[in-house]
């Protein structure tokens, strides 16, 4: 079982401390620790040091009292459980406080906009390079505002939603990075946002907290914008399929949709105005993000609610894509799949109290975004 991710030197530790002065530097920290841990087996991993046992006060209190003695050397301390004992391992890991870079976060922003814009232009029926010059007529670009602002503010909220949570409980965090991508080569302009977290979190019930509140800062954007949105939509002939684009319904879509349009006569279909379009986007984005694999917010929630079972969860997950791909036909979830193989596989981080459980109320929480997932998950994404 593998509990701890960080890279493990031999030559030198923290601070440039040779190997030799290791056995130094273990004693040094183990004598503050045994005041509240019964040391029973110790060892060295290069400048990582760890001590099985057992603890003598409960693990929250225990990290309090802890993690101040062990960062004076430059330690970072985890606990966790393996087999019949409680360790703790002393990472050579300082404060890390995040960088601010507004700057490049502000570029990433109003490039975003742009490429939005127009994506918003091209849904709106007018093609920028095509149909008018951008830079003869700019406000012709005004046309994609619709789109534009409705996705960025449900991408903005869900971000912000981690970042105001990640900084509730403390940790190191970056502001959004909005990753733009010009349409035709990604129809919506972007690639969503990110945040950096550059510290791991304190426990379980805190890192729970932050993963969860991003989709459901969104949601509450996205599912009002939908709902808008379907009010300024219409319903017709069903096009023929070479010669239009298909949004898939999710169980949440048809449940809004039914609701602005009551049944849907047979040979008709909706036909979306660009502000429910970016709230369809919104939901699709929800649903990626809590699917339970990686470092995905819905990974992360996998990480609170099983703790070290998180790698047979996410294995479990992509082979659900590759099963929900082949059953509809759709290459869209098997490329998803494929592409959180390749960039993300399934490790997660421990936080540094892996021994607290989550609370009763987080579980319930948890169990509601394996439903949230569900009602949100399009078979088809994209036709």
């Amino acid at each position: 079982m593998r509990l701890w991710p960080f890279p493990l030197s031999t030559a030198h530790g923290t601070n440039g401390v040779p190997a030799e002065g290791y056995t130094v530097v273990e004693d040094l920290l183990r004598r503050n620790i045994e005041d509240i841990f019964r040391v029973e087996r110790q060892e060295v991993r290069g400048a990582t040091f760890g001590w099985g046992g057992q603890l003598l006060v409960e693990p929250a209190r225990a990290l309090v009292l802890i993690e101040p003695r062990l960062k004076r050397f430059g330690y970072t301390p985890f606990l966790g459980r393996q087999g019949d004992l409680v360790w703790i391992r002393a990472v050579p890991l300082a404060d890390v406080k995040e960088t601010s870079r507004p700057g490049l976060n502000l570029l990433l922003f109003v490039l975003t906009v742009l490429s939005t814009l127009a994506a918003g232009c091209l849904i709106s029926g007018s093609f920028p390079f095509v149909t008018f010059n951008p830079f003869l007529q700019p406000l012709r670009m005004l046309d994609g505002v619709p789109f534009s602002f409705t996705l960025i503010a449900i991408l903005g909220t869900h971000e912000f939603g981690h970042y105001f949570m990640a900084r509730y409980y403390g940790a190191s965090v970056s502001l959004p990075f909005f990753i733009p991508a010009p349409p035709p080569i990604f129809l919506f302009g972007t690639m969503g946002a990110v945040i950096r977290m550059r510290s791991p979190a304190r426990d379980r019930n805190s890192l729970f907290d932050i993963a969860v509140a991003g989709p459901i800062a969104g949601l509450v954007v996205a599912v009002p914008a939908l709902l808008l949105g379907l009010q300024w939509s219409r319903v017709g002939m069903v096009l023929p399929a070479h010669t239009s684009m298909t949004f898939g319904d999710s169980l949440l879509m048809r449940l809004l949709t039914w609701m602005v349009f009551g049944p849907i006569p047979a040979g008709m279909d909706v036909f979306v105005h660009p502000v429910a379009l970016a709230g369809w986007v919104g939901l699709f984005v929800t649903a990626l993000n809590l699917f339970p694999v990686g470092q995905l917010d819905g990974g992360r929630i996998a990480y609170a609610v099983v703790g070290a079972r998180h790698r047979q969860v996410s294995i479990a997950t992509l082979v659900g894509l590759a099963a929900l791909g082949a059953v509809f036909q759709s290459a869209n979830w098997i490329v998803f799949g494929a592409l959180i193989l390749l960039l993300m596989g399934f490790h997660h981080a421990p936080p540094l109290d892996d021994l607290t459980p989550l609370s009763p109320r987080r579980y319930v929480l948890g169990i509601f975004c394996l439903i949230l997932l569900i009602a949100l998950i399009p078979p088809v994404p994209v036709r």
